[in-house]
This record gives structure tokens, sequence and C-alpha cells, in this order.
């Protein structure tokens, strides 16, 4: 498997964190140089192990920030 490569351009926030304390975060990523996007996922303490997540565009993200204001 090939090796991914990421940097972690912002922190916007920790959504939760659970007993093992890897952390469940929203942040800017560029993934295998590429232009950033908007990330959630988890984290080890250390962010160099990761579970799935979810990675948007700035487009989503606003669509999802206007999907959530009707929440």
């Amino acid at each position: 498997m090939a090796e991914i490569k990421y940097e972690i351009i912002e922190t916007i926030g920790v959504l939760s964190e659970n007993n093992k304390g890897w952390s469940k975060e929203l942040n800017l990523i560029s993934w295998n140089d590429r232009e950033a996007k908007y990330d959630i996922r988890e984290w080890s303490p250390d962010h160099d192990k990761m579970g799935k997540g979810v990675t948007i565009s700035k487009e989503e993200m606003e669509k999802l920030k206007e999907l959530l204001k009707g929440f």
C-alpha cells in the first residue's frame, strides 16, 4: 500500500475524545501535496495514526454550514 502524505494546515477544533485519548477533529489538511480540504476524523494523541474520516471541499463545507443552521 502506498504511503499517504498529509500536512495539517489548520486545526479548527476537537469534536470529542474517547477513553483511549483519540480525538475526533475538524482540520484543514493537505493530502499528498494537494489543495487543502476540510477533514473530520479520529486521530491518535500524537497525530501519527488516524481513523477513517470524511474530506470535503470548501464549497461542501459552506453547504454543510447552511444545512446545520436549519438543524
